[in-house]
């Protein structure tokens, strides 16, 4: 299994399925199942118990696990959507950067 291009904070563009072309930041990367849970993203009901967060219980809206082959990183320059590259920076340490703009990503 390969390096995900997605990270924790990124973020991202949906480029497939019934949230297309929303984006939001990563909350978390599961990694072992190749999926991310993006805020605003994939929301499901819930059926909760009351405890003692929620006293109340019934039905919570939460995000559900999206696949990373879903998501693109947006471009930190053109606010698009594109693939990420790898490749040496300045101390020699890979970095990510942007396959259309070019421009490294933080």
């Amino acid at each position: 299994m390969g390096k995900l291009h997605i990270k924790k904070g990124d973020t991202v563009v949906v480029n497939a399925g019934e949230y297309k072309g929303q984006e939001g930041k990563v909350l978390e990367v599961l990694v072992s199942k190749n999926r991310a849970i993006v805020e605003g993203i994939n929301m499901v009901s819930k059926h909760a118990k009351p405890n003692a967060d929620n006293p109340q219980g019934g039905i919570v809206k939460q995000e559900a696990p999206i696949h990373i082959s879903n998501l693109n990183l947006k471009d930190p320059s053109t606010g698009e959507a594109t693939r990420i590259g790898r490749r040496a920076g300045d101390d020699g340490k890979l970095v990510r950067f942007a396959k259309k703009s070019g421009e490294e990503i933080k």
